[in-house]
Protein backbone atom coordinates (compact mmCIF):
# COMPACT_ATOMS: atom_id res chain seq x y z
CA UNK A 1 0.00 0.00 0.00
CA UNK A 2 1.04 3.44 -0.60
CA UNK A 3 0.05 6.99 0.23
CA UNK A 4 0.60 10.13 -2.08
CA UNK A 5 1.28 13.88 -0.80
CA UNK A 6 1.85 16.59 -3.17
CA UNK A 7 1.79 20.67 -3.80
CA UNK A 8 1.24 22.18 -6.83
CA UNK A 9 4.99 21.74 -7.27
CA UNK A 10 6.19 18.31 -6.15
CA UNK A 11 4.16 14.74 -5.65
CA UNK A 12 6.08 11.92 -2.99
CA UNK A 13 5.16 8.77 -2.92
CA UNK A 14 5.77 6.56 0.58
CA UNK A 15 5.15 2.83 0.61
CA UNK A 16 3.54 1.73 4.21
CA UNK A 17 6.49 -0.84 4.15
CA UNK A 18 9.09 0.75 5.76
CA UNK A 19 7.30 3.83 5.82
CA UNK A 20 10.09 4.27 2.58
CA UNK A 21 10.23 7.25 0.24
CA UNK A 22 9.78 5.14 -3.17
CA UNK A 23 9.15 8.28 -5.79
CA UNK A 24 9.65 12.32 -5.56
CA UNK A 25 8.45 13.87 -8.19
CA UNK A 26 8.73 17.73 -10.10
CA UNK A 27 4.60 18.05 -11.01
CA UNK A 28 5.21 20.37 -14.20
CA UNK A 29 8.46 18.32 -15.94
CA UNK A 30 7.01 15.22 -14.37
CA UNK A 31 10.81 14.70 -13.45
CA UNK A 32 11.77 11.77 -10.82
CA UNK A 33 14.49 12.11 -8.15
CA UNK A 34 14.36 8.92 -6.45
CA UNK A 35 15.94 5.74 -7.68
CA UNK A 36 13.40 3.09 -9.71
CA UNK A 37 14.65 0.24 -7.48
CA UNK A 38 15.49 -1.83 -10.32
CA UNK A 39 16.83 -5.12 -8.51
CA UNK A 40 19.58 -5.80 -11.41
CA UNK A 41 21.75 -3.18 -8.66
CA UNK A 42 19.52 -2.52 -5.98
CA UNK A 43 16.47 -3.21 -4.88
CA UNK A 44 15.56 -0.30 -2.41
CA UNK A 45 14.49 3.55 -3.24
CA UNK A 46 14.96 5.07 0.71
CA UNK A 47 14.65 2.53 3.35
CA UNK A 48 15.30 3.58 6.98
CA UNK A 49 17.82 2.36 8.98
CA UNK A 50 16.74 1.87 12.76
CA UNK A 51 17.37 0.91 15.56
CA UNK A 52 20.89 0.51 14.35
CA UNK A 53 22.87 2.00 11.28
CA UNK A 54 24.95 -0.70 9.59
CA UNK A 55 26.01 -3.61 11.15
CA UNK A 56 26.81 -5.08 14.44
CA UNK A 57 29.82 -7.49 15.00
CA UNK A 58 28.48 -10.89 14.62
CA UNK A 59 25.03 -9.54 13.45
CA UNK A 60 24.32 -9.15 17.35
CA UNK A 61 24.14 -7.19 20.46
CA UNK A 62 24.68 -7.46 24.54
CA UNK A 63 22.41 -5.76 26.80
CA UNK A 64 22.20 -6.55 30.75
CA UNK A 65 22.49 -10.72 31.06
CA UNK A 66 20.80 -10.80 27.07
CA UNK A 67 22.15 -11.65 23.62
CA UNK A 68 20.55 -10.02 20.51
CA UNK A 69 20.76 -10.79 17.17
CA UNK A 70 20.16 -8.07 14.45
CA UNK A 71 20.72 -7.95 11.41
CA UNK A 72 22.54 -4.83 9.20
CA UNK A 73 20.40 -1.51 9.00
CA UNK A 74 17.88 -2.96 11.58
CA UNK A 75 14.38 -3.63 10.82
CA UNK A 76 12.22 -1.27 10.51
CA UNK A 77 12.81 -0.77 6.57
CA UNK A 78 10.79 -4.54 6.60
CA UNK A 79 8.11 -3.53 8.91
CA UNK A 80 4.28 -2.21 8.02
CA UNK A 81 3.84 0.91 9.48
CA UNK A 82 0.92 2.49 10.59
CA UNK A 83 -0.85 5.65 8.74
CA UNK A 84 -1.50 7.74 11.79
CA UNK A 85 -2.84 10.69 9.79
CA UNK A 86 -2.60 12.24 5.84
CA UNK A 87 -3.79 15.52 4.22
CA UNK A 88 -2.46 16.95 0.80
CA UNK A 89 1.16 17.60 1.70
CA UNK A 90 1.45 15.57 4.79
CA UNK A 91 1.78 12.61 5.41
CA UNK A 92 2.59 10.40 9.72
CA UNK A 93 3.42 6.68 9.69
CA UNK A 94 4.01 5.23 13.43
CA UNK A 95 5.80 1.80 13.67
CA UNK A 96 5.46 0.44 17.14
CA UNK A 97 7.56 -2.41 19.12
CA UNK A 98 5.76 -5.61 19.57
CA UNK A 99 6.61 -9.57 20.20
CA UNK A 100 8.61 -9.86 16.89
CA UNK A 101 10.75 -6.61 17.65
CA UNK A 102 11.33 -7.67 21.32
CA UNK A 103 13.33 -10.35 20.66
CA UNK A 104 15.45 -8.49 18.48
CA UNK A 105 15.94 -5.17 20.79
CA UNK A 106 14.30 -5.48 24.08
CA UNK A 107 12.69 -2.26 23.84
CA UNK A 108 9.62 -0.38 24.57
CA UNK A 109 9.80 2.00 21.62
CA UNK A 110 7.47 3.95 18.98
CA UNK A 111 9.21 5.80 15.83
CA UNK A 112 6.81 8.07 13.92
CA UNK A 113 7.69 9.25 10.45
CA UNK A 114 6.89 12.25 8.91
CA UNK A 115 6.65 13.79 5.84
CA UNK A 116 6.34 17.41 4.45
CA UNK A 117 5.68 19.18 1.44
CA UNK A 118 6.55 22.80 1.59
CA UNK A 119 6.69 24.39 -1.84
CA UNK A 120 9.69 22.34 -3.79
CA UNK A 121 11.01 21.61 -0.44
CA UNK A 122 10.47 17.52 1.02
CA UNK A 123 10.86 17.21 4.81
CA UNK A 124 11.34 14.14 6.40
CA UNK A 125 11.55 13.50 10.16
CA UNK A 126 11.98 10.61 12.79
CA UNK A 127 10.94 10.63 16.10
CA UNK A 128 12.03 7.93 18.43
CA UNK A 129 9.92 7.65 21.15
CA UNK A 130 11.38 5.56 24.45
CA UNK A 131 7.66 4.06 25.89
CA UNK A 132 9.89 2.10 28.56
CA UNK A 133 10.70 2.26 32.08
CA UNK A 134 14.96 2.27 31.28
CA UNK A 135 16.93 3.92 28.93
CA UNK A 136 16.76 2.94 25.11
CA UNK A 137 20.23 2.59 23.17
CA UNK A 138 19.60 3.64 19.38
CA UNK A 139 20.83 4.65 16.17
CA UNK A 140 19.05 6.07 13.16
CA UNK A 141 19.39 6.95 9.39
CA UNK A 142 18.26 7.79 5.88
CA UNK A 143 19.32 5.90 2.79
CA UNK A 144 17.55 8.20 0.29
CA UNK A 145 18.91 7.12 -3.68
CA UNK A 146 18.67 9.40 -6.32
CA UNK A 147 18.60 8.76 -10.03
CA UNK A 148 21.18 9.97 -12.31
CA UNK A 149 19.67 8.98 -15.39
CA UNK A 150 22.81 10.97 -17.18
CA UNK A 151 26.72 9.36 -17.31
CA UNK A 152 27.36 9.17 -13.55
CA UNK A 153 30.46 11.13 -14.24
CA UNK A 154 28.34 13.98 -15.28
CA UNK A 155 27.63 14.01 -11.78
CA UNK A 156 29.04 16.11 -8.60
CA UNK A 157 28.46 16.84 -5.47
CA UNK A 158 28.96 20.42 -4.05
CA UNK A 159 29.56 20.53 -0.17
CA UNK A 160 28.61 23.26 1.78
CA UNK A 161 32.29 23.87 3.09
CA UNK A 162 35.77 23.77 1.74
CA UNK A 163 37.17 20.46 3.68
CA UNK A 164 39.35 17.18 3.72
CA UNK A 165 36.64 14.47 4.02
CA UNK A 166 38.13 11.47 6.59
CA UNK A 167 36.30 8.53 5.23
CA UNK A 168 36.66 5.61 7.41
CA UNK A 169 36.93 2.01 5.37
CA UNK A 170 34.94 -1.05 5.81
CA UNK A 171 36.50 -4.31 6.74
CA UNK A 172 34.07 -7.39 6.61
CA UNK A 173 31.07 -4.60 6.90
CA UNK A 174 32.72 -3.23 9.92
CA UNK A 175 34.32 -0.18 10.60
CA UNK A 176 38.29 -0.25 10.56
CA UNK A 177 41.02 2.24 12.15
CA UNK A 178 41.73 2.95 8.22
CA UNK A 179 41.12 6.25 6.67
CA UNK A 180 41.64 7.85 3.37
CA UNK A 181 41.79 11.49 2.98
CA UNK A 182 39.31 12.69 0.19
CA UNK A 183 40.18 16.67 -0.79
CA UNK A 184 37.44 18.62 -2.03
CA UNK A 185 38.17 20.93 -5.07
CA UNK A 186 36.19 24.53 -4.34
CA UNK A 187 33.89 22.42 -2.39
CA UNK A 188 33.22 19.77 -5.38
CA UNK A 189 33.33 16.71 -5.27
CA UNK A 190 33.39 14.32 -8.84
CA UNK A 191 31.26 11.32 -8.64
CA UNK A 192 33.33 7.95 -10.10
CA UNK A 193 32.71 4.55 -9.32
CA UNK A 194 36.18 4.07 -8.46
CA UNK A 195 35.50 5.99 -5.46
CA UNK A 196 33.25 3.40 -4.20
CA UNK A 197 35.67 0.44 -5.11
CA UNK A 198 35.59 -0.29 -1.62
CA UNK A 199 31.76 -0.18 -0.63
CA UNK A 200 30.54 2.95 0.96
CA UNK A 201 32.39 6.11 1.57
CA UNK A 202 31.56 6.71 5.81
CA UNK A 203 32.22 10.01 7.48
CA UNK A 204 32.26 9.95 11.48
CA UNK A 205 31.86 13.83 10.55
CA UNK A 206 31.32 16.36 7.92
CA UNK A 207 31.83 20.15 8.64
CA UNK A 208 28.91 20.51 5.89
CA UNK A 209 25.58 20.22 6.73
CA UNK A 210 24.12 20.74 2.74
CA UNK A 211 25.40 19.04 -0.14
CA UNK A 212 24.23 19.56 -4.09
CA UNK A 213 23.86 17.16 -6.61
CA UNK A 214 24.91 18.62 -9.70
CA UNK A 215 24.46 17.45 -13.19
CA UNK A 216 26.85 19.01 -15.54
CA UNK A 217 27.73 21.59 -13.07
CA UNK A 218 24.37 22.63 -12.94
CA UNK A 219 23.21 22.07 -9.37
CA UNK A 220 19.77 20.23 -9.63
CA UNK A 221 18.94 18.81 -5.96
CA UNK A 222 19.72 20.36 -2.02
CA UNK A 223 19.85 18.46 0.50
CA UNK A 224 19.83 19.33 4.40
CA UNK A 225 21.02 17.23 7.45
CA UNK A 226 21.43 19.53 9.93
CA UNK A 227 20.51 16.65 12.70
CA UNK A 228 23.11 14.10 11.78
CA UNK A 229 26.64 13.94 13.32
CA UNK A 230 27.51 11.01 10.40
CA UNK A 231 27.17 10.72 6.93
CA UNK A 232 27.61 7.92 4.20
CA UNK A 233 27.72 8.19 0.17
CA UNK A 234 27.14 5.19 -1.28
CA UNK A 235 26.47 3.52 -5.18
CA UNK A 236 27.37 0.54 -7.02
CA UNK A 237 29.17 -0.44 -9.76
CA UNK A 238 27.67 0.82 -12.79
CA UNK A 239 24.61 1.64 -11.06
CA UNK A 240 22.65 4.84 -12.27
CA UNK A 241 22.36 6.23 -8.68
CA UNK A 242 23.96 7.49 -5.64
CA UNK A 243 22.55 7.51 -1.62
CA UNK A 244 23.22 10.70 0.40
CA UNK A 245 22.87 8.87 4.01
CA UNK A 246 22.14 11.01 7.12
CA UNK A 247 23.18 8.67 10.13
CA UNK A 248 23.30 8.83 13.43
CA UNK A 249 25.10 5.98 14.01
CA UNK A 250 27.42 3.77 12.09
CA UNK A 251 28.60 0.44 12.07
CA UNK A 252 30.84 -1.85 14.89
CA UNK A 253 34.25 -0.72 14.36
CA UNK A 254 36.58 -4.37 14.83
CA UNK A 255 37.60 -4.04 18.07
CA UNK A 256 33.62 -3.44 19.82
CA UNK A 257 32.63 -5.62 22.68
CA UNK A 258 29.11 -6.07 21.57
CA UNK A 259 27.41 -4.25 24.47
CA UNK A 260 25.07 -2.17 23.37
CA UNK A 261 25.91 0.61 25.62
CA UNK A 262 29.13 1.15 24.95
CA UNK A 263 28.93 0.77 21.13
CA UNK A 264 30.71 3.94 19.37
CA UNK A 265 28.04 6.44 17.83
CA UNK A 266 25.15 5.03 19.83
CA UNK A 267 22.22 7.44 21.12
CA UNK A 268 21.45 6.72 24.69
CA UNK A 269 17.65 8.05 24.88
CA UNK A 270 16.46 8.20 28.92
CA UNK A 271 12.35 6.51 29.52
CA UNK A 272 9.54 7.81 28.72
CA UNK A 273 11.41 10.61 26.66
CA UNK A 274 12.16 11.77 22.86
CA UNK A 275 14.53 12.87 20.19
CA UNK A 276 13.65 14.62 16.39
CA UNK A 277 15.83 13.83 13.41
CA UNK A 278 15.33 16.06 10.47
CA UNK A 279 16.46 16.33 6.84
CA UNK A 280 15.15 17.88 3.26
CA UNK A 281 15.48 17.47 -0.26
CA UNK A 282 15.14 20.34 -1.99
CA UNK A 283 14.43 20.37 -5.81
CA UNK A 284 16.17 23.44 -7.02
Amino acid sequence: MTTIISNSELAATINHKGAELISLKRIASDTEYIWEGNPKYWGKHSPILFPIVGTLKNNSFTYKSGTYELTRHGFARDMNFDLISHDNNEVVFSLSSDELTFDKFPFEFELRVIYTLLNSELNIKYQVINKGSDIMPFSIGGHPAFSLPKKFEDYSLQFETEESLTCYQLENDLLSEKTKKIDLLKNNLPLTYPLFENDALIFKELESKQIQILESSIPILNFKFNHFPNFGLWTKSNAPFICLEPWVGYSDVLNATGNILEKEGIQILENNSSKEFNFSIEIL
